[in-house]
């Protein structure tokens, strides 16, 4: 399978100069080639093919004085950014085709971008040096942080600028699935709002609200940004403090989904989710506290992890009716306005754990062996079992809640 490490970049003044050259040359050749492509679709002409576009874009134009300034880049560098439009062309097509989900057509990139991103490969003959640094052509040997080792020589390297001004080199590289040793529990997950995730067998994750206990910080950093002409450099100074303050809190909010999603898979062979609406949810009065969560990106998370390591994983439909099901005896109660956070059955007289006793239905509805016990809050009365003699009310006789002769 291929996995993404990602790598902190601490390039020097003019290593910056340098891939800021690298970022405008592979944005310009993006941008001819998708004006050639708009050209011919308007003219009723089939696509220039991406051999011809290179040919013409790339080594012609190196020859003109307007685009002479190509040659001060690595080529592979240009030649990359051709076969990233021609993906993401072939993407659109296939998302209008119903082959993966709906995306948009491909669009003009800009200097102004949150993220600028070029792409080296093997061809470009970049490397890693024996101390450590990450050399690239025609830009020089960058410092790297490395915080773990490779599992595997990598191919290609990608290095982004984010909007916070942060450089990070990423790798793809392919690994073999590590199995995990075998343990007995399964689990089902609950997501909220008010605690993170609920497990089925009773342990509740609070919620960290990033963007909530940041939102002073980051008020105050936008008031500083509104109040700043536009096109002066105080302007740029407060747009990169806003972008750090919010790159600080996805760090965060991106850490925590790490550390939870692992440990989750370390300690059960089987997980089993909700599959949730996020997008509807998000246009509600909720969609602060929504977007704060980052639940698909949870899910996401637990699910490739489980892949890795040899887990199973289960997403349940997102119209299963785990909160309106009685985990006990089975019995659906019906909605439940969400201030009600504690319910007792109507059928069996067991009090229920709101969110406990859906994760135990998520569990159950995927098929896992998981116990109940942890939904119930407190026993209520237990009715007479069903093999039971009784009398009713009319005076016949009952057996097995049959009414008798």
């Amino acid at each position: 399978m291929q996995l993404r490490y990602s790598f902190r970049l601490y390039p020097n003044g003019p290593q910056r100069t340098a891939l800021a050259r690298a970022f405008g040359c592979a944005r310009v050749v993006h941008n001819d080639a998708l004006r050639a492509r708009e050209t011919a679709r308007t003219a009723g002409e089939p696509f220039p093919k991406t051999g011809d576009l290179s040919k013409l874009l790339i080594t012609e134009a190196k020859r003109t004085e307007e685009r002479a300034w190509l040659g001060d880049v690595s080529a592979v560098v240009l030649q990359q950014s051709l076969r990233d439009l021609d993906s993401a062309y072939r993407n659109f097509f296939d998302a209008l085709k119903g082959r993966r989900p709906p995306m948009g057509a491909p669009r003009f990139k800009s200097r102004k971008d949150n993220r600028q991103a070029v792409r080296f490969t093997a061809n470009a003959r970049w490397k890693i040096t024996t101390g450590g640094d990450l050399s690239l052509p025609k830009i020089g040997d960058i410092r790297v942080t490395w915080s773990r080792t490779l599992p595997s020589v990598p191919s290609t390297v990608t290095v982004v600028k984010d909007a916070a001004g942060r450089y990070f080199a990423s790798f793809v590289v392919e690994t073999e699935p590590e199995t995990l040793p075998r343990v007995a529990s399964e689990v089902g997950i609950d997501l909220g709002l008010s605690h993170f995730a609920i497990l089925s067998d009773g342990t509740k994750i609070e919620s960290p609200r990033f963007l909530r206990r940041a939102e002073k910080k980051l008020k105050r950093e936008q008031r500083r940004l509104s109040r700043k002409a536009k096109g002066s450099n105080n302007r740029g100074k407060a747009r990169l403090k806003v972008a750090r303050a919010h790159a600080q809190v996805a760090d965060a909010r991106r850490e925590f989904h790490h550390r939870l999603s692992t440990q989750i898979i370390r300690d059960n062979q089987a997980v089993a989710v909700e599959d949730l609406a996020v997008k509807g949810l998000a246009r509600t009065r909720l969609a602060k506290s929504v977007h704060d969560a980052g639940w698909s990106a949870f899910v996401s998370m637990l699910e490739y992890k489980a892949a890795r390591y040899g887990r199973t994983f289960v997403r349940i439909g997102r119209f299963e009716p785990t909160s309106q099901v009685c985990s006990q005896c089975g019995v659906k109660d019906g909605p439940k306005p969400l201030h009600v956070r504690v319910w007792e059955c109507a059928a069996c007289g067991v009090v229920l754990d709101r969110d406990i006793n859906a994760a135990v239905n998520v569990a159950k509805a995927a098929g896992l062996a998981v116990s109940a016990c942890g939904a119930q809050v407190r026993p209520g009365l237990v009715p007479a079992q069903r093999s039971e003699a009784g009398t009713h009310r009319d005076g016949r006789t009952t057996v097995a809640g049959i009414p008798g002769p």
